[in-house]
């Protein structure tokens, strides 16, 4: 955030400032009462479960493992990838999964969104590891903690010299697959309200049944979902700045500024999905 004025990041706890939440609550209540107007009470209750959705996504990838291009030579732990990236792949799985179990309804799509997203980053995290151990014969190291907070494995005579760790350690493991499940579940629930929206307008505006616009709806709801992940993706990869962990690491106390723009960016954006079809029908 110095890049624009804001403080130089650091490791520890960096929460909003007064006037950021100040400003943040009145956009989302702006938003709300737009939302309100173009849809009345279903727009609302849309939107606010788009911000929840949103909120869970930039939550999730701080749990995230991310090593960077320092992870691919084994000098950082974390998966040898980016971000907005390794998210958008936990997401999109999520989205697949809590696509496809949308007509059985919203827990089942829900838990399927997450089940998605967490089973990605499972499969992901294990073969990071086979490839660590297996193929560059290193341990699996943690640089920011001396022992593992789950299993109690000790590190630093294990982390080689010159290095902030390597591999995947299992607290590693554990937080990318609770990232991956949050971030499989927030981007589900995004679509399953875009969705229910677009059923409600598109068979007014183009005076047809719901089983005919079905192709158009799914298309503009994923669509507009995939947006919206990868727009809190972006914003806690910025958060982050670099590398991360998982939960242990001190960079994950950065979480709620990340909360807090995600609810505004999602609000944001999430009004403009839902106002769409509105729009094009005044015109």
């Amino acid at each position: 955030m110095s890049a624009l004025g804001g403080p130089k990041q650091t490791g520890g706890v960096q929460s909003p400032t007064a006037i950021g939440i100040v400003l943040s609550i009145v956009l989302i209540v702006v938003a709300l009462g737009l939302a309100y107007f173009l849809v009345q009470m279903a727009g609302v209750l849309a939107l606010v479960g788009i911000i929840i959705g949103g909120v869970l996504v930039a939550f999730g990838v701080h749990f995230v493992p991310v090593g960077g291009a320092p992870a691919a030579m084994g000098q950082s732990p974390g998966i040898a990838t980016g971000v907005a990236m390794l998210a958008a792949g936990a997401g999109l799985a999520g989205l697949f999964g809590g696509a496809w179990a949308a007509p059985l309804g919203l827990a089942v799509a829900l838990a399927g969104g997450a089940v998605g997203g967490g089973l990605l980053m499972a499969i992901t995290c294990t073969m990071v590891n086979v490839i660590y151990i297996f193929g560059m014969g290193i341990p699996a190291a943690s640089g920011k903690v001396a022992k593992d907070p789950i299993t109690g494995d000790t590190f630093p005579e294990y982390k080689s010299q010159g290095t902030e760790g390597h591999g995947l350690p299992f607290i590693s493991w554990v937080g990318g697959v609770i990232g991956g499940a949050l971030g499989g579940l927030g981007g589900t629930l995004i679509y399953l309200e875009l969705l229910d929206i677009y059923q409600a307008q598109l068979p007014v505006l183009l005076n047809a049944t719901v089983e005919q616009i079905a192709p158009v709806a799914i298309s503009l709801a994923g669509i507009f979902a995939v947006a919206m992940f990868l727009i809190n993706a972006v914003l806690a990869a910025y958060n982050i700045t670099g590398t991360i962990e998982g939960p242990h690491d001190p960079k994950f106390k950065r979480f709620p500024r990340a909360v807090v723009a995600a609810a505004v960016a999602s609000a944001v954006a999430g009004l403009f999905a839902i106002g769409l079809l509105q729009l094009v029908g005044v015109f």
